[in-house]
């Protein structure tokens, strides 16, 4: 199976039991955002400029409990701001745990493995010898340093049994945006491609789930895409998601402000959209994706869906964000205020024309994966296509990974001079 037999049932039987409720609008994931902090700034999140005045400011641990709860998603996935600063991260990923969540932490990387050695430092106290077979593997591929291990056995605290462990009910979920060159020019830092691979090569070692996430823009290379999707299946990763750059407000302003670069040359059209994902599809076949081959087909421009960002709420510092992850139009006490209080009918494209003019370009996964799932603008066989790809057998692992040449980077200072080719380096040396 595409996903785990025990995750899509929960997540199935959770929607059938809301249609035969007659239930209309009803979460199916949470966007938890328990802070806005950050130790990037990527380009293209507006995140940092949209919440620059509340930066140090971060949801209390009740108070994200207490929305997952409210919304009743049974899928949370905590982003930010990166949700490994979040003080309380490992009793809040307990909480959801307890809860019956699945969840998913959506991360940069840079944190993972320091997170996972707290796990070993833990798990050292209860069964040393599993632990030091672990050291061995991680330190002979260089995945920790001998002094780490060395901490590992012997931490200048006692350990905390509050950590992060591998689940059967959580994913590692790793930004991603290219192999090293395009990715550590996107989030502006040279070797935090490294980093990341470096912490899914651990995290595998350790029995984590790990997923991947990433966003493609105007200049992104498919092949290149392509490519690290070959990677990355030689390296076992356990699925990825795939989303349109979309053009969102404060998004743009940051792209002006602090980069002066112009954000049609850096964004997706709709057309560019259908252009850039137009063999979605046959990628399907090839490599975990997770979604639905209708939202696929949209993406592809090969059918047309509405949004439903109701589906996908975001909670965040300052409340329920209206209407969606992207736009911001007010925060909401509760999601039912955010249910009832906002106009849904102001929003998205319908029939290819856009009802606000900030919806036009936009074909993001958090508002229109959910119409997928859920049967909105549904066709003759649209539920035996969602079976038969989610329920079908897992692509197997793409050997030729092996032979991808995904460290294309050279150290060329930060920003946006970062991963220079080459003979670039060498001409401006």
């Amino acid at each position: 199976m595409r996903f785990p037999l025990p995750l899509t049932a929960k997540i199935a039987g959770y929607i059938i039991g809301k249609k035969l409720r007659g239930v209309d609008k009803f979460a199916t994931v949470l966007q938890l955002e328990p802070l806005h902090t950050c130790n990037l700034t990527c380009t293209g999140c507006g995140r940092i400029r949209e919440y620059s005045t509340s930066l140090k400011d971060v949801m209390s641990l009740e108070d994200c409990l207490g929305a997952a709860e409210e919304c009743g998603a049974p899928m949370i996935s905590i982003c930010g701001g990166e949700p490994l600063i979040y003080p309380h991260i490992e009793k809040l990923v307990e909480g959801l745990f307890e809860q019956g969540r699945i969840v998913y932490i959506c991360t940069n990387g840079i944190f993972m493995r320091k997170k996972m050695r707290e796990w070993l430092a833990y798990e050292y106290t209860q069964n040393k010898d599993a632990v030091e077979v672990f050291l061995q593997k991680l330190t002979s591929e260089d995945l920790i340093t001998p002094a780490h291990a060395e901490e590992v056995r012997n931490p200048k605290n006692p350990p905390s049994s509050h950590v992060i462990r591998p689940s059967g009910w959580m994913y590692w979920n790793v930004h991603l945006d290219g192999l090293e060159r395009t990715h550590d020019l996107i989030v502006e830092r040279e070797g935090v491609f490294k980093e990341c691979i470096a912490a899914i090569r651990m995290a595998k070692i350790l029995g984590y789930q790990v997923a991947t996430n990433t966003t493609i823009y105007k200049e992104t290379d498919m092949a290149e895409i392509e490519q690290m999707y070959e990677y990355l299946s030689w390296l076992e990763v356990d699925g990825h998601t795939i989303s349109p750059g979309y053009d969102y407000d404060s998004a743009k302003e940051d792209m002006r402000k602090r980069l002066n670069l112009e954000p049609e040359n850096f964004f997706l059209t709709r057309a560019a959209t259908k252009e850039k994902f137009k063999d979605i599809r046959s990628w399907g076949e090839k490599y975990t994706l997770f979604g639905t081959p209708i939202y696929f087909d949209f993406l592809a421009g090969t059918r047309d869906l509405t949004c439903s960002a109701w589906a996908i709420p975001t909670r965040n510092i300052r409340g329920w964000k209206a209407p969606c992850y992207l736009m911001t139009d007010g925060h909401y006490s509760s999601y039912k205020e955010l249910l009832t209080k906002t106009d849904w009918e102001k929003y998205g494209v319908v029939d290819g024309v856009a009802r606000d003019k900030r919806c036009e370009n936009c074909m993001v996964h958090c508002g229109y994966e959910p119409s997928a799932t859920l049967g909105k603008c549904a066709q003759p066989g649209d539920t035996w296509k969602n079976i038969k790809f989610n329920f079908g057998p897992k692509p197997p692992r793409r050997l030729e990974g092996a032979t991808v040449q995904a460290f294309t980077g050279v150290t060329a200072g930060n920003g946006h001079k970062t991963g220079r080719p080459q003979k670039e380096a060498q001409t401006a040396a």
